[in-house]
């Protein structure tokens, strides 16, 4: 059969991958794809823009595709989906109507309280002097956010009233953020540790994916600005079996129930942010309708499952009926970045140290990148590359993911040099915890 990855970033490049695995597969096309998807085995760019849905529908109908699947939310919320369903074509992700979980946060954190699924306290303002004043009334830390898609960009976890008043002032001021930031949302500050969890849905039921826990400041103990993604790990510790079956039963299960009574059935992949509070709790910070970026990257690489089967599944309404087979080990990776993201950077830099041959445990997952007319391999955006591997624990997939990290480079490469350092630390203290109880056995 023939597929097509909508998008370009390490998140499709990973999708094509997983898809070109699959035995039922013998070609996967990517639309627009990058440098990396181009050198993949059984995959080929084609010259679509991942929001050009009527080039993409008729390259589908044309090509004669069996199944498209969209990666990134633009073209979601473009309504994608309904337009290759019109056609009769089959594409895996949720309706633009379903895409509004992501789409608005106004309407997801609505969506929330009517379905009593467990949020943080909020407020949506479109005049600033409201916001502000509700800002000064409630006190730091306070989190505000724009309503719309702003690529990563559009939160500021303020911890003193102001950087809320700035982020109110930037938004519905100052219009850095366009039709986006035309309405904010103004949440409580929730303590905790955040954590990723994904899964397909087929719009009665939902299987999980493997946990997973990403790093959204740009620098090294969380510190700076937030970013699409800095790096990510998984399996993730913090999601135990037992909180696995209290989110499935309190958040993931509500969630597509809600959707459907809402007349917006969700079908595809379905990202829930949590934040997972002292005593247990999760509670939704926000909702992606696709997988996550970087999540998704070592989330597939532990994927043994036929990708391509599970969306089948899902597409004819039988998740019911399947598993998800994972890779025990651990698989962290890292995310190369233009130095200046999430500001302004500098393009075209050649890329040197990217391995001729990758090793089973060791995966680049290319996302800003292309090749210029030497032949060169270039970066072109934010997010350059994502550098994976497999360990037996987190801390064992740090290091090979850190030594590919050092010898690939280019002018004014970013990268944080902590990723995993949470589940590393855990590992530590279970371990000394063991010794601890040997050495009290033998005793």
């Amino acid at each position: 059969m023939k597929v097509l990855v909508i998008g370009s970033g390490a998140r499709e490049h990973a999708l094509a991958w997983a898809a070109a695995r699959s035995a039922s597969v013998d070609l996967v096309y990517v639309a627009p794809g990058n440098a990396g998807t181009r050198q993949e085995p059984k995959v080929q760019n084609v010259a679509v823009g991942a929001e050009d849905v009527p080039a993409l529908v008729d390259f589908a109908r044309q090509y004669e595709v069996d199944l498209t699947i969209a990666g990134p939310e633009g073209p979601l919320l473009m309504g994608v989906v309904d337009a290759f369903n019109a056609a009769g074509l089959r594409c895996f992700g949720p309706s633009r109507g379903a895409a509004e979980l992501e789409g608005s946060k106004a309407f997801c954190k609505d969506f929330l309280v009517r379905h009593c699924i467990p949020t943080a306290e909020y407020r949506v303002f479109t005049d600033p002097d409201a916001a502000r004043d509700y800002i000064r009334e409630r006190g730091a830390p306070i989190v505000v956010k724009v309503d719309g898609l702003a690529a990563g960009k559009g939160v500021t976890v303020a911890m003193s009233l102001d950087e809320a008043l700035q982020a109110v002032q930037s938004a519905l001021v100052d219009k850095v953020f366009g039709a986006a930031g035309e309405r904010v949302v103004v949440e409580e500050y929730l303590q905790g540790e955040e954590a990723s969890f994904m899964v397909l849905a087929d719009g009665e039921k939902a299987l999980p994916l493997a946990s997973s826990q990403d790093h959204k400041a740009r620098d090294d103990g969380e510190r700076g600005p937030n970013t699409g993604g800095m790096g990510a790990y998984s399996p993730a510790a913090l999601v135990s079996a037992s909180r696995q079956r209290r989110i499935m039963k309190e958040i993931i299960g509500p969630t597509i129930a809600g959707m459907a009574k809402d007349g917006r059935r969700y079908v595809g992949f379905l990202y829930a942010g949590l934040m997972i509070t002292a005593d247990g709790s999760a509670k939704v910070l926000e909702f992606n309708v696709r997988l996550g970026d970087p999540e998704a990257q070592p989330v597939l690489m532990r994927l043994k499952s036929d990708l391509i089967q599970l969306c089948d599944a899902a597409l004819a309404g039988r998740l019911d009926r399947c598993v998800a087979d994972w890779d025990e080990r651990a698989c962290l990776a890292v995310v190369m970045a233009s130095g200046g993201y999430p500001g302004t950077f500098s393009k075209g830099h050649v890329i040197t140290g990217l391995p001729a041959v990758e090793q089973a445990s060791c995966k680049v997952f290319h996302a800003g990148t292309a090749f210029d007319e030497q032949g060169n391999i270039i970066n072109t955006g934010g997010r350059v590359l994502s550098v994976c591997a497999l360990g037996e624990t987190v801390a064992l997939a740090q290091v090979p993911a850190y030594e590919l990290v050092r010898s690939i480079h280019w002018d004014d490469v970013y990268y944080r040099s902590d990723i995993g350092y949470r589940a590393v630390e855990r590992e530590r203290r279970r371990g000394l915890h063991r010794e601890m109880n040997q050495d009290d056995a033998q005793r």
